[in-house]
């Protein structure tokens, strides 16, 4: 049986958000996801299996995640259900202007999982229930308390003995395998994909693939390579003024038709609206 307990507690216009979340039984989010915030994930009971960079993570109580924005996340119960952790999602502009500059710093550039010391995770949890703490009482000017706070925060992390990045550790058998794929995705999105091909290429069955892949990535198989691909675009419409039906073709996509249909699918807006929105 499910159990759940959660605060969350929001700042201005989505400016500032923490979410204090404790679960027991087997979860999944229900779509991986990207935010245009920062996101900071502390873990303080169980385990969680994460996807993020194209890589499987397993996070154990004290570890502390970075989430960049824009980038494709998520999150699903490991053999441990009980968990409990707390989730930070903030805006550059919640930061005063002159401090908004450590967002360049080490480890803020990309998504990160950190294995903390034990003197780091006691200062760390301190923060993270302290600013729980005060948007739950809104005592006056708690907002610029939970500023404070942030910023202390951030730059524990950045002088964290953990600054280097973790990599992915686990004993599951599948762990590395499920690694190697999606890696192999990222290097060739751009050729033709087929289950059975991928399948056949790490000594797995096409059956077992389609059912283990989303448990560790939140992904099915062709959803991951559609995103992947799409992901790809994005960068491209952003970066160049390359035509739509080049970068479909260069992506992966046979046809401009199933390439703005599939786009559209998965961000909301036609290729040429997202375009235009981002210049």
């Amino acid at each position: 049986m499910n159990k759940m307990n959660n605060d969350k507690y929001v700042i201005g216009e989505q400016q500032f958000s923490i979410h204090h979340i404790y679960r027991t039984g087997f979860t999944v989010m229900p779509r991986p996801h990207v935010h245009e915030s920062f996101e900071l994930y502390y873990l303080l009971r169980g385990e969680r299996i994460y996807f993020m960079n194209g890589k499987v993570y397993i996070a154990r109580k004290g570890d502390l995640i970075f989430i960049a924005p824009h980038e494709l996340h998520s999150t699903a119960s490991s053999q441990l259900e009980e968990t409990e952790r707390i989730l930070i999602h903030f805006s550059p502009t919640f930061l005063p202007q002159q401090d908004r500059d450590i967002l360049g710093l080490p480890p803020y550039q990309q998504s990160a999982l950190l294995h903390l010391s034990v003197r780091e995770q006691i200062e760390v949890e301190r923060l993270f229930l302290q600013m729980n703490t005060e948007c739950r009482n809104q005592q006056p000017l708690h907002d610029r308390c939970v500023q404070h706070l942030l910023l202390e925060l951030l730059i524990l992390v950045h002088r964290s003995e953990a600054i280097e990045r973790s990599e992915p550790v686990s004993s599951h058998p599948m762990h590395q395998k499920m690694m190697e794929i999606s890696s192999f995705i990222q290097d060739h999105y751009h050729e033709p994909l087929t289950l059975e091909q991928i399948a056949a290429c790490y000594f797995i069955s096409p059956a077992y693939l389609s059912r283990i892949f989303p448990k560790w990535t939140g992904f099915h198989f062709s959803e991951y390579i559609r995103v992947v691909r799409v992901r790809a675009a994005q960068t491209r419409l952003r970066t160049t003024k390359d035509k739509i039906q080049h970068i479909a073709e260069d992506v992966g996509f046979g046809h401009a038709s199933h390439f703005n249909k599939i786009f559209k699918k998965i961000t909301g807006l036609s290729p040429l609206q997202y375009r235009k929105q981002v210049r």
